[in-house]
């Protein structure tokens, strides 16, 4: 059965994701440019697929977000999806650990005309965080979480003193080709996203849901938080 779905996963998903981003996520000139601008400074490709990006803008847009949060923005592509889902006057605010990564993603802001809503703030996120929660004039509607697992229920506790009622918490990379059912004692990536999955079931302050993906990015899943 599994060599069976191995053959499924890398032909018919794959297949059917380009089909939904040829509908939904044609290509778009921004994009393209912070895709292309990332690859040529040798960044990891591991921002989130095209089809992902249109889902994170609608679900920006379905909740009216005007002030959002990114924990980890890499060359800046995930950040244009959700910067465009901002109403007139909204801010977003992006946190990028590696000097040379938000060098990209403040270039592929600048690019795409965002710069004027957006701020790239660089350093550890856990540091740079309470500099961020004291300079908000409000809580943020929307935050993104796609930064290293290991560190997830730690941006978790810091996330829920910038958010308030109604907030959407959305959190990518959480089910890790399944290995999160029995994380391996040498992948603290799976042990950190069980850990962090769990503390959303059990968090009264939020109603939470993971949703399995599949599709040109393997297998994983996204982890969608409404706060109480």
């Amino acid at each position: 059965m599994s060599d069976i779905f191995t053959r499924v996963d890398g032909y018919i998903f794959t297949r059917v994701d380009g089909y939904i981003d040829a509908l939904f996520a044609p290509p778009d000139p921004a994009l393209d440019f912070a895709l292309a601008e990332a690859r040529r400074a040798g960044l990891p490709e591991i921002q989130v697929s095209a089809g992902q990006g249109k889902l994170l803008y609608l679900l920006a847009k379905l909740t009216g977000a005007r002030r959002m949060l990114e924990i980890g923005a890499l060359g800046g592509y995930s950040t244009v999806w959700l910067a465009r889902a901002l109403p007139d006057g909204g801010r977003l605010v992006t946190l990028e650990v590696d000097p040379a990564h938000a060098r990209v993603a403040t270039a592929s802001l600048q690019h795409a005309g965002l710069a004027a809503r957006t701020e790239v703030v660089v350093g550890p996120a856990l540091a740079t965080l309470p500099g961020v929660r004291e300079r908000a004039d409000a809580p943020f509607d929307l935050v993104f979480l796609d930064a290293d697992k290991v560190n997830y229920l730690a941006y978790l506790a810091e996330i829920m003193k910038v958010v308030r009622g109604g907030t959407l918490i959305l959190a990518d990379n959480v089910i890790r080709k399944g290995a999160v059912l029995d994380p391996p004692p040498d992948d603290p990536s799976a042990i950190a996203a069980r850990a962090f999955n769990a503390a959303l079931a059990a968090d009264p302050r939020l109603e939470s849901i993971v949703v399995q993906q599949v599709g040109v990015k393997g297998h994983d899943g996204l982890a969608i938080a409404r706060v109480k």
